[in-house]
């Protein structure tokens, strides 16, 4: 089940949505890495569950990509601010305290003195449990204890319901209460770990969560726990943050303190009777009062329903009602809610309703939702809106439902429960229908929610029928889209389980494909994943071939996303299979333009050019401007990785022709970006930079700072190319700084990668070493094996400057193995001219040669003009070295031919010195 956080008030909700359409605005295209880099910011992302243990700090922001949803128009981050996600956020989530809060003198006395005295002796704060029996008013107690204190905790308060024992609904599990916490507290949904071992994923989440809360001053009320170890990953790792913890059982304690509340006193219980019914206390008989609260427990929650039927009942008096109450209680006999002391006081409020309005109040225990509001009722109980937001309005008046910010009601545990009973009882066969109404409410928000969330051109599920009969909410904006989908998600999920107990397979089938979108972008993936295996067993069941390679589609994009790569491929070939057996092409293109990039990222190079290319024909077939677009930049990246830039130059600039005829700005920006790498290689350097500083404009205008830092990163590799060491140094100081605050790991060690190579090239090894260390041990984390290659490289280069031979040599080597599997001879040609280098330092000139006219052979097969420069340089100095300046004239003169129409001057000169000073 999904869990419920309640977020109150304007500010969290706006921080909230900021940080999902921070998130959302991400779903374009891959960026382009330098080169020979396998390049997928994904896997930072999917394998960080695996490694978050070790982190000590974390913010975030999301590179995510959509196989045919590339580049939506971003919403701005609100105020306009581009600092990162959760810097410096405050949270305050405590819902509000209630007036029918009543004295717990002892009890608060108790709590705060605890809390007093470790603050200012500085000891860890401990865990302090409030259990007690249903309805004795441990949330309300909580809750206020939790206003009283706030100002101790600056950092913020923050309330979960783990809904140990809410009605119809399973438990929320540690990880998956983890999960909402971390997206409250601030990171976006795709950076929270996942994976398919549940005990793993919940241990890295925990990590994360104890790392986000790490010298904070923050208050944590866990609601309604059901067992010490649900609630134990959830806790805090600072000794300064307050967990206030309910629960109906007594949980299994360490060192927390323990704050029973049991009923109120028979004083109090009359006092809250005296202050809700309405009346002038000095006309109410309090010894009467006494006997009707003691018939119900002396309980918060049935001391206010039955002051709320006094209230609305003026010409009864305190006999009267007690008279009913007893009524009530032999009326029922085997009482139906769980808890004898209240049901009656449930029974009495529930009978003093009009007809409509019990009926509608039964609906509400077929809602599988935690919460819902007037447009979620209307549908449930086939009224109008009006009517609903009446019937719900009068219910939180008869306090039979609670009310919540932002116009939500729930109910309380027991009332759910009450009125599942009644529900079970008088309308059991509306719980199918009142499902399938619901449900199709909210297939009907999703048309609208989707329309601001997936790309023009991309298929989105169409509205169910009836939808133009259902009311549903003005959803103007992306912001008010993603804002909305925020608060149901939990709900809709709800729906989608309770449809599959219920066998309504079609309901699963368009509620899965309606949350697609949403869940690809904004995860947390391993519920997505769990999701659509669902919606394709319940595809199967209905024999709807179309639905389930639309749900094996989704699978397999998510697992790509999670960097399960053979679970991706085997989902992804499946729905190739299934689309094309109904004659679905444009289906097919998508899975095969989906399989074509896990193939892609696995350097099965030649699978990936066939799945692109067949996609790219369907496309075509179709019509379909945004697929080609797309199949051609992802083959175009294909051919990049392989060195077959005329390739990759035809079919990135087929596919910029195409992203800016559809208005794709985000498409347009990532193919001037690999074009600039391309062009790059290629030795066109003033273009190279000429189209990354067009891709750097674009995403200053939409606002992306990840990709601002990818086009920093390839901008400041052109100047280091071209001599420009500090420009080099500035632009991927830039991007580090970027890429740290926003904890992307992968542009984060491609940009310490490339200081480690300036440090190198001027003058400071020793830095260059300690640098490049870091980055291939993070791109080894992140299973990047061509990040891993290239660190290799630029490191065995530091190491041979730092006279660390062996280990230079052993570098080459291990650099060269992954390099050659990948096909990547450009990169495979600069290692070789740095292992020549080094033979040269170390007077080997026969060896050095051989590893020079290899590079020169490579670099020249591939048209890659500066490593056929570098090589020719080499061979002319081993010659120079081995047989004198007539043999090494030719191949030196020609390296500076190259050097020269590269426009490097410097490279040119220094061997122009070379020959004059030979040659005397």
């Amino acid at each position: 089940m999904a869990l419920a956080v309640v977020a109150g008030g304007g500010a969290v909700t706006t921080m909230l949505v900021g940080l999902v359409t921070n998130a959302v605005s991400e779903q374009s295209r891959w960026p382009s890495w330098l080169g020979w880099l396998q390049n997928h910011p994904w896997l930072s992302f999917a394998l960080l569950g695996l490694i978050t243990a070790a982190l000590t700090a974390f913010l975030a922001v999301l590179d995510d990509r959509q196989p045919t949803d590339r580049s939506p128009d971003p919403a701005p981050a609100p105020g306009g601010g581009t600092g990162p996600p959760g810097a410096a956020l405050v949270l305050r989530s405590l819902p509000r305290d209630t007036s029918a809060f009543t004295d717990r003198s002892q009890e608060l006395e108790s709590l705060v003195r605890s809390v007093r005295a470790a603050q200012e002796t500085g000891t860890a704060l401990p865990v302090h449990v409030i259990d007690g029996m249903p309805g004795v008013g441990k949330t309300a107690f909580a809750v206020h204890a939790g206003h009283l204190l706030a100002e101790r905790f600056p950092d913020g308060q923050l309330f979960v319901n783990l809904g140990g024992h809410t009605p119809g609904r399973s438990p929320v599990q540690a990880g998956e209460a983890l999960a909402s916490l971390l997206t409250v507290a601030g990171v976006p949904t795709q950076q929270i770990p996942v994976g398919d071992d549940a005990g793993a994923v919940t241990e890295a989440r925990a990590a994360l969560w104890r790392s986000r809360l790490a010298g904070k001053q923050t208050l944590l009320i866990l609601d309604n726990a059901l067992s010490y170890r649900q609630l134990e990953p959830l806790l805090p790792g600072t000794s300064e943050c307050l967990v206030l913890v309910t629960s109906r059982r007594r949980l299994a304690a360490r060192e927390e303190v323990v704050l029973p509340v049991t009923a109120l006193p028979p004083e109090h219980a009359v006092d809250l009777f005296v202050r809700l019914c309405g009346r002038p206390p000095d006309t109410l008989d309090r010894e009467a009062i006494g006997d009707l609260t003691r018939l119900c427990g002396h309980l918060p929650l049935g001391v206010s329903l039955l002051a709320a039927r006094l209230r609305n009942h003026p010409s009864w008096d305190v006999a009267d009602l007690r008279a009913r109450l007893v009524a009530a209680r032999d009326r029922l006999g085997e009482l139906r809610a769980g808890e004898r002391a209240v049901a009656a006081a449930f029974d009495l409020s529930y009978q003093d309703l009009a007809p409509g309005r019990q009926r509608f109040f039964r609906m509400l225990g077929h809602y599988p939702g935690t919460d819902l509001d007037a447009y979620s009722g209307a549908a449930l109980c086939a009224v109008t809106l009006t009517e609903a937001h009446e019937q719900l309005d009068a219910l939180y008046d008869a306090h039979l439902i609670d009310e919540h910010p932002g116009g939500r009601y729930q109910l309380h545990d027991l009332l759910r429960d009450y009125a599942r009973a009644l529900a079970a009882e008088g309308d059991s066969m509306d719980q199918a229908p009142a499902v399938r109404r619901v449900s199709t409410y909210y297939l009907a928000a999703l048309t609208t929610v989707n329309a601001h969330l997936v790309r023009g051109g991309v298929t989105a599920p169409p509205p169910p029928d009836g939808a133009g009969q259902v009311a549903t909410p003005l959803l103007e904006s992306r912001t008010a889209a993603l804002s909305w989908l925020e608060h149901e998600r939990p709900n809709i999920l709800a729906c989608i389980r309770r449809a599959d107990a219920l066998a309504l397979h079609d309901l699963v089938v368009r509620l899965a494909a309606g949350m697609a979108p949403f869940l690809r972008q904004s995860g947390p993936w391993d519920q997505a994943v769990g999701l659509h295996r669902s919606a394709a067993d319940a595809a199967r069941r209905i024999g709807d071939q179309r639905a389930l390679a639309d749900a094996l589609t989704e699978l397999g994009v998510v697992r790509r996303f999670m960097a399960a790569y053979p679970e991706a491929s085997e989902a992804l070939s499946e729905a190739a299979t299934r689309y094309d057996a109904v004659g679905e092409r444009r289906g097919r293109a998508d899975a095969l333009n989906q399989a074509g990039i896990v193939w892609y990222l696995t350097a099965d190079n030649d699978a990936s050019a066939r799945a692109q290319t067949e996609a790219l024909a369907l496309y075509r077939d179709v019509g379909h401007r945004l697929g080609q677009a797309n199949a051609l930049a992802d083959l175009g990246m294909v051919r990049r990785q392989t060195s077959d830039f005329d390739s990759a130059v035809e079919a990135q600039t087929e596919a910029l022709a195409l992203y800016r005829e559809l208005g794709d700005r985000y498409g347009e920006a990532n193919s001037l970006r690999d074009l600039g790498v391309v062009h790059a290689y290629m030795g066109e350097y003033e273009r190279a930079a000429l189209r990354h500083r067009e891709a750097l404009t674009l995403y200053e205008e939409l606002d992306d700072r990840v990709h601002q830092g990818y086009a920093l990163n390839e901008l400041g590799f052109v100047q280091r190319l071209t001599g420009d060491l500090e420009g080099a140094r500035a632009a991927h100081g830039q991007a580090l700084e970027y890429f740290t605050d926003l904890g992307e790991r992968f542009g984060r060690a491609t940009a310490v990668r490339h200081l480690g190579v300036v440090h190198r090239l001027t003058g400071d090894p020793a830095s260059a070493v300690r640098v490049l260390e870091e980055s291939l041990e993070a791109f080894r984390s992140l299973g990047s094996r061509g990040g891993e290659a290239v660190a290799l490289g630029e490191l065995g280069a530091a190491y041979a400057a730092s006279t660390e031979r062996s280990a230079a040599v052993q570098a080459f080597g291990q650099s060269l193995d992954i390099l050659r599997t990948l096909g990547d001879r450009c990169a495979e040609a600069e290692v070789l001219n740095h292992w020549g280098t080094l033979l040269c330092a170390m007077d080997e000139p026969g060896s050095a040669r051989d590893k020079f006219e290899q590079a020169l052979a490579l670099a020249g097969t591939v048209r890659c003009p500066l490593e056929e420069a570098r090589a020719l340089e080499g061979v002319g100095r081993c010659l120079l070295a081995s047989a004198g300046p007539d043999a090494a004239d030719p191949s030196l003169r020609e390296a500076i031919v190259l050097y020269r129409r590269l426009g490097l001057d410097v490279r040119a000169d220094a061997v122009e010195r070379l020959l004059v000073s030979s040659a005397g």
